[in-house]
This record gives C-alpha cells, sequence and structure tokens, in this order.
C-alpha cells in the first residue's frame, strides 16, 4: 500500500498581522461617531428645542467629508450617509497615520 503525501495547506495571500494603535484607534472613532449619530437622531426626533442642532455634533466629529452633507438633497438618510462617509474616510486616515507612524523611514510595505 503507497501511501501519497499530503498537499501543503493553501497559504494566506496576506499574513495576519496584530493590529495596531491606529486601528485601534479607528475603531474608537468609530465607536465614537456612531454614538454621536443615534444621541443625533434620538435628540431630533424628540419634541425640545435641541433637536434641531443637534445634528451638527456628528457633522462637526466627521469634518471635512462630513461637510458632503452640505451638497446633498435635504433628508435625515442623506445626514446619516455623510456622517457614515465622514467616519469611514477619517478612521481610513488615522490607519494610515498609525501605520506611517509605527513604520518610521523604512518603506511600505503594503502595496
Amino acid at each position: 500500500m503507497t501511501v501519497e503525501p499530503t498537499p501543503p495547506a493553501p497559504r494566506r495571500p496576506f499574513p495576519r498581522r496584530r493590529p495596531g494603535p491606529g486601528d485601534l484607534l479607528a475603531l474608537a472613532y468609530l465607536a465614537l461617531c456612531v454614538g454621536l449619530l443615534v444621541w443625533a437622531l434620538a435628540a431630533s426626533s424628540d419634541d425640545g428645542s435641541g433637536g434641531s442642532m443637534a445634528m451638527v455634533v456628528p457633522i462637526l466629529a466627521t469634518a471635512p467629508v462630513g461637510f458632503v452633507w452640505l451638497a446633498l438633497p435635504d433628508g435625515a438618510a442623506m445626514a446619516v450617509g455623510a456622517v457614515l462617509l465622514g467616519a469611514l474616510a477619517n478612521a481610513a486616515v488615522i490607519v494610515w497615520c498609525g501605520r506611517a507612524l509605527r513604520r518610521g523611514r523604512r518603506p511600505d510595505p503594503l502595496p
């Protein structure tokens, strides 16, 4: 009886790496933006005088991409979309800055 050798396990295209400080900071920033968005939506649905300006806080927290909301048509869905888009773009910048600071003067290993 002949035993055929087992093929090697498939390799992952990208090796795992532990999350850096920029990754964790970006996740904390995203959680903060989602919390501000939920608060603003809850405050604007309430019958109070402060609800009309509540959406300004998440827009300012996601600036400058959050200011896209000014060019979009009026509506709550567009404001939520602008905040989410701004939060994701700023989180990507936070991760990029964290990677650049961790790398130092070495070239970027990722393409």
